[in-house]
């Protein structure tokens, strides 16, 4: 299994002068040495490939001991076309993904491992919270079948840790090079599930603390559980 991590985005709503993922916490670890730490106590440090862009060497001069995949595009495109180039580099494979701005307990992970050494997509999600602000999700069937922010009634919201078994990941990443340059990732898991019958689980991840680092009050939260 290879592990991406998302960090070439501008995260301008922080109005930090670097890249989101190296936002400070309060015990003295950014965000991303938090993440790696909580990876690496699980899986290897070699597996793992960042998607770079945004001041793309203060991350690399951070964390030499990880892969890089750099997307030029970084103030032009949107998470679709970070993802698609680092799952294009790891064909055959499947694949954990972390957005770079989730700040989470590393039990969580735990609750992951039966389905990914099953080889069974799924998106992790917490049922406590459906902000309109997030990423939310409908089912059907016991599968989703809407994943976006515009989702109406939701279940409850995506929290950015996702994954796709090595069978799905082709069709996955054929919708990816349909997906506008604009469109979030979840747009080509929707067109996979609608158009290649992609079986995605949800795993309910809400006993565990994880939170989307997107504004100053989602920092202040985030320093909560740190």
């Amino acid at each position: 299994m290879k592990i991406i991590i998302l960090a070439a985005g501008i995260g301008s709503r922080l109005g930090n002068p670097f890249p989101k993922p190296l936002t400070p916490l309060k015990d003295g670890k950014s965000i991303m040495q938090r993440q790696i730490n909580n990876i690496t106590t699980y899986f290897d440090v070699n597996d793992i490939t960042t998607v770079v862009g945004f001041k793309k060497n203060l991350i690399m001069e951070q964390f030499p001991e990880v892969n890089y995949v750099y997307n030029p595009f970084f103030d032009r495109t949107n998470t679709s076309k970070s993802l698609l180039r680092a799952l294009k580099k790891h064909r055959g494979n499947p694949i954990l993904w972390f957005n770079g701005d989730v700040v989470f307990d590393h039990q969580l992970l735990s609750l992951l491992l039966e389905d990914i050494n099953k080889n069974q997509s799924f998106v992790s999600v917490n049922t406590e919270s459906v902000s309109d602000e997030e990423v939310k999700y409908t089912l059907k069937d016991g599968y989703v079948q809407y994943l976006s922010k515009e989702v109406k009634n939701g279940l409850g919201e995506a929290v950015g840790i996702n994954f796709i078994s090595s069978n799905d990941l082709d069709v996955f990443i054929n919708q990816l090079e349909t997906c506008d340059d604009n469109d979030y990732f979840e747009k080509g898991l929707e067109m996979a599930i609608a158009n290649d019958h992609l079986k995605l689980k949800v795993i309910d991840i809400s006993k565990y603390n994880c939170i989307e680092v997107d504004f100053k009050e989602d920092l202040k939260n985030a320093n909560e559980i740190v």
